[in-house]
This record gives C-alpha cells, structure tokens and sequence, in this order.
C-alpha cells in the first residue's frame, strides 16, 4: 500500500509539506516492523484482538504492506498520522487485497474500504479527516463484522 505525499503510501499530504529527503523504491517486502498490540469492540460487545505493525518513518509509510503475499487474520498494519486529515491509499505493489480502516481522533472507525484491488492506483480515501488508517486481511472485516462506528483501542492511538 502507498501514501501518498512525497511519493509512496497513501495519505495525501500526510505529514505537512514535503521534506527534502532521498527515498529509496523498494522492489520487496520491507522486514517485519515493530508491533503492538490492538483491539477492535464491535458494537455487538464482540472484542476482536490483532498484532498490528508500526510503520513510523517515512520510508516504512511508504512501503507499508507493499509486495506482501499475505495478511495474517490476526494481524495488520497501524498508520498513525501526525494530526487528523483526510487519509488518501492506493494498493501499488500490493499483491493481495486490503481491508482499510479508517479511524477518527476519537478511536471509532469513521469509513472502511473493504477486499481493495491489488496493484491498483486508484485513490482510497477515508472522505472524513481521519487520525489513523489500519490495513486488515481483505473480507476480514464482513467476516468479523467490524463496522463503522466499532472502537479501536491502541496505545499509539492513546487509549492503549
């Protein structure tokens, strides 16, 4: 998955203007990131428990699930961004589909973009300024029935 800012994973314009700094195009799978830990409380009471990666730096933003050949279902990936905004994805270099969750200041799942296509450049956008975008298995979501509104709690999202 890309941003878009100065090049890669999607949020437009993500974190401010545009640095000056040399980022390098990966051609594979970035190492496995730091994790944490993250919980998802349906509005049905149901707790949904998963390891979510940390991409911070830019570079990992922007490689983020990039050339991955699976999600695992208890695992993601935690897009933290620096203030809320509308969070623009696309699925470049993305071999499998995604589950996007786009995530309020207030830790609800404000809009969710389910099963996208791979390999596509088409925008992914939250619509909504967001705080955070999670990246789940593809259908996991319809599976779980995880839906707009449910809570997300993690300690990047300050209500670990």
């Amino acid at each position: 998955m890309k941003i878009f800012a100065s090049g890669f994973v999607a949020a437009a314009l993500l974190a401010g203007p545009v640095q000056a700094q040399q980022l390098s195009t990966p051609t594979g799978p970035q190492a496995k990131l730091p994790t944490t830990s993250l919980r998802i409380v349906a509005d049905n009471g149901k707790t949904y428990h998963f390891t979510v990666e940390l991409p911070v730096t830019q570079q990992q933003q922007d490689t983020g699930e990039m050339f991955r050949t699976s999600i695992p279902a208890n695992a993601g990936m935690l897009f933290v961004w620096p203030r809320p905004q509308v969070a623009e994805m696309w699925m470049e270099n993305c071999p499998v589909p995604e589950d996007m969750l786009f995530i309020g200041a207030d830790g609800t799942i404000k809009a969710i973009a389910q099963n996208t296509v791979p390999y596509s450049l088409s925008t992914i956008s939250s619509g909504v300024p967001v705080l955070a975008t999670l990246e789940l298995q593809g259908g996991l979501t319809a599976t779980d029935d995880i839906n707009v509104g449910d809570k997300v709690i993690a300690k990047p999202l300050d209500g670990g």
